[in-house]
Formats: C-alpha cells, sequence, structure tokens
C-alpha cells in the first residue's frame, strides 16, 4: 500500500464538517478503494470553540488558511471557504505554487480565475479538482471531463440553482406569490437572507461558465453570460404557463451558434410539461448534456446541501490517492481556446411575452404593428382578467392598464426586443414588457 495521503482542510461550514464526517466514517472503505490510507491532518476555520459535531481530537489547526496550504505535513489542500478572492484564492494560489494538490468546491473562485489557476497547477504537476462547484452532488464534471472525451458536445444546459427551482415549483405547485415561496426558502435554509445571487441568476452563472469550458475546450468567461433571474415572474406567468403546457424553470443554457461561436444564457425558460427537465421540482438539480456519438444525456441529484457536496468532495480526494491526473479543464490551459461568444440576440425561438396595456382605442391595434414590423408572427393574443384588488374585491376598475399576453411564432430575440422597446417608447404600456423564451427540450 501507498504512503498515507495527507489532507488539509479550510474551511468547516456545513460542507467542510460533512467532508470530515465521510472521511472518518468510511477511512477503512476509502484505504480499500484508493489504496492507500486517507487522512485529515489539519484544519482551519474561523471560530475554534464551535461545536461543529466533529472529532478533531488530533488534528492540527491553523488560524491562517494560507499557512495551511502551505504546511508540508500536508499533500493536499481542501478549500471549502467559498469567495471569488480574499483567503480562498490567496490559500489556493499558495497550494498550488508549494506542490499540493486542490480540491474546491468553488464556483467563484474558479469562474473568475479558473484558466489561471489551471496553469499553475498544470506548471507545478499537480491536479486541481472541483466537483463539488457545479450541481452539488451530480458527477457532471467527471462526466463531461473523462467519460465524454471521445464526443463533440453542442449543448449543454440544466436547472443550477436549488434554490429557484424551489421557488418555481411552489409557485406553480400551490399558487403562491414569488415573495410567498422566497421566504418559505429561507425559512427553510433553501435562500440566504440576502438571496440575490441565487434568484438573480448569477449562482447559475458561474457554474454554466465552467460546464462551458469543459464542454467547449475553450476558456473561461462568465462575464459574457446574458444573465436573467427570477424575481420579474409572477403567478400570472406561472398559471397561464400552466395553461399552455409548459412550466417555467430557471435554465443556464450554453450551445454552439451557426457562426461558431458559443451561446451562454441564465434566464426562465417556459418548457413543455412532458420533457424531462420541466419533471425536475423542488431543490434537485439537473444537468443535460447533448454530444456526438452519445445523443442525449441527463443526470438528475442533489445540488446542495452538506453530504451531497461532500460525496463529490470526497470523490475528488480518492482520484487524488488513486493517483488519477487530470488536466484542470479537461485538455491543458495551452490548448484551450479563447471564447467567442455567439450573438444572443440573434437567438431563434418562440415567445411569451406580457404586456400592462392602457386601456383606451387603438392600443391592441398599434403594438400588433410593431411586431409586425420586425416580422413577428403572433400565435395568439390573450387579455387577462386584472385581479380583483382589496379595495374593489369584485371586479377591476375601469380604465386601468390591463394584463396582455402574447404567444409568438419562432423569431429572433433582437426582434422581440426591438419591437418591444417601440412599444414602450409608443407610451402604449405601464410598465416596462417583460418575455420569457420558449424552448422544446
Amino acid at each position: 500500500m501507498q504512503s498515507t495521503l495527507r489532507l488539509g482542510i479550510a474551511g468547516l461550514g456545513v460542507v467542510g464538517a460533512s467532508v470530515v464526517q465521510v472521511l472518518q466514517k468510511h477511512a477503512d472503505d476509502l484505504s480499500q478503494r484508493c489504496g492507500r490510507k486517507v487522512v485529515v491532518r489539519a484544519v482551519s476555520a474561523r471560530d475554534r470553540t464551535k461545536d461543529r459535531g466533529i472529532d478533531l481530537a488530533g488534528i492540527n489547526w491553523f488560524q491562517d488558511p494560507v499557512k495551511l496550504a502551505e504546511s508540508p505535513d500536508i499533500d493536499v489542500f481542501v478549500e471549502l471557504m467559498g469567495g471569488a478572492g480574499g483567503a480562498a484564492e490567496a490559500s489556493v494560489r499558495a497550494a498550488l505554487s508549494s506542490g499540493k494538490h486542490v480540491v474546491t468546491a468553488n464556483k467563484a473562485l474558479l469562474a473568475k480565475h479558473g484558466v489561471e489557476l489551471a496553469r499553475l497547477a498544470e506548471k507545478r504537476g499537480v491536479s486541481l479538482n472541483f466537483e463539488a462547484a457545479v450541481a452539488g452532488g451530480i458527477p457532471i464534471i467527471k462526466t463531461l471531463r473523462e467519460s465524454l472525451a471521445g464526443n463533440r458536445v453542442s449543448r449543454v444546459f440544466g436547472i443550477l440553482n436549488g434554490t429557484c427551482n424551489y421557488i418555481l415549483t411552489r409557485m406553480q405547485a400551490e399558487r403562491l406569490s414569488f415573495e410567498t415561496c422566497l421566504a418559505e426558502a429561507q425559512r427553510l435554509g433553501y435562500a440566504e437572507a440576502d438571496p440575490t445571487f441565487d434568484v438573480g441568476g448569477f449562482d447559475t452563472a458561474h457554474k454554466l461558465a465552467l460546464l462551458t469550458s469543459l464542454a467547449f475546450g475553450s476558456e473561461i468567461d462568465v462575464d459574457a453570460i446574458s444573465v436573467e433571474g427570477i424575481t420579474e415572474i409572477t403567478l400570472d406567468d406561472i398559471e397561464k404557463a400552466d395553461e399552455l403546457g409548459y412550466k417555467i424553470k430557471l435554465l443556464g443554457i450554453a450551445e454552439r451558434g451557426p457562426g461558431g461561436g458559443i451561446e451562454q444564457r441564465v434566464h426562465p425558460t417556459m418548457v413543455p410539461k412532458s420533457s424531462a427537465i420541466a419533471r425536475i421540482d423542488g431543490v434537485l438539480n439537473a444537468v443535460a448534456v447533448e454530444a456526438g456519438f452519445l445523443g442525449k444525456l441527463m443526470l438528475v441529484g442533489p445540488g446542495a446541501g452538506g453530504d451531497a457536496t461532500a460525496s463529490s468532495v470526497v470523490s475528488d480526494i480518492a482520484d487524488i490517492a488513486r493517483g488519477t491526473a487530470l488536466s484542470t479543464m479537461g485538455k491543458p490551459a495551452e490548448h484551450m481556446t479563447p471564447y467567442v461568444a455567439s450573438n444572443v440576440s440573434g437567438h431563434s425561438g418562440g415567445y411569451y411575452v406580457r404586456l400592462t396595456v392602457h386601456d383606451r382605442p387603438g392600443a391592441f391595434a398599434a403594438i400588433a404593428t410593431r411586431m409586425a414590423e420586425k416580422g413577428i408572427s403572433l400565435e395568439s393574443i390573450v387579455q387577462r382578467a386584472r385581479r380583483p384588488s382589496a379595495d374593489a374585491p369584485g371586479e377591476a376598475a375601469p380604465h386601468q392598464p390591463q394584463p396582455v399576453i402574447m404567444l409568438t411564432y419562432q423569431t429572433t430575440e433582437r426582434a422581440i426586443r426591438e419591437a418591444l422597446a417601440q412599444v414602450e417608447t409608443d407610451g402604449h404600456v405601464s410598465s416596462p414588457p417583460r418575455f420569457i423564451r420558449i424552448e422544446s427540450f
């Protein structure tokens, strides 16, 4: 049996504590599977006195994670602190520079510095593994980096944020408002006190940036992603989608564009109820891959939580213990191609459009004219009855702006945006128009 693999873990939150528990509880089995012992030699966290429900007896404590990363007493540095910079970035750089393997769950760090850190890892001949950074317990990184090496991926997409999926699921199942479902998600611990990173789509964007790089061999460019969250989704949208045979999901989508570039986008999407992605509810995540020889593949599982994320962290540690060494992003950093964006405004498909139209003669006709001027064919126009107010429970007040729903046939996003901008300029709507893309996966 080979010599013991010694770990240093920085960050003992929910995930870090779960990793220590797994490593201690399954030490013998892991040793047999890897051909060597795997032990935690040292840890680092903010509060040494906190009871985390784990046994840290005999384990060295470092107040400074950078000192832990540089320690000659460890072989692998496990970074579970989070954050795109600060202590996380400094300690990962220190570990790689000193010839230590690194395992991290830090999507923000990799989305911002991933290519640079990959080059550093390769220069030092060590591994930088990050299975837990995307979709928690779902082994999508390993799938893209290893299992699909012989395939040419054309598209990768999925539900990458459990908080948003939980909110949208509750809105549809129980006919609750966004605000009510968000508050419940916060009460249950699914959403942070400040949920902007999740509901704004930014968490999904960071994960999508990593999947894009792995799928297409391009350098990471999170800033190139068109991002739209779910904060503007209303119960009316949910109900209309349901009537039309759709569900609304927040999706991250990356695909090869017609001109050879890559299209990356995060946004609410109306998907047919019959599709596999529509059936992923609650806090579950799902990642789908479309590739040459393989066809279509979907992986589903828990996208967050201590145990699920710890499972992926330990999987990365086991690969290092076995001696499995792969390029961080699936190919050597020197062979990664510069990211070339495909114009998202050229994206073609059907659209659901929600307007709040002033109740006056000619407004509908003028709106239809603007759509026709951009070559947009309308499948249907539906005037929605306004929900009764508390002041007038029986009926909506006359001459108030009225909700109008339009469904388009296939058109481009550029055409939709230009037409709606003109409609708003014309003054026929009382609030900015909203649209949701329709995809048939």
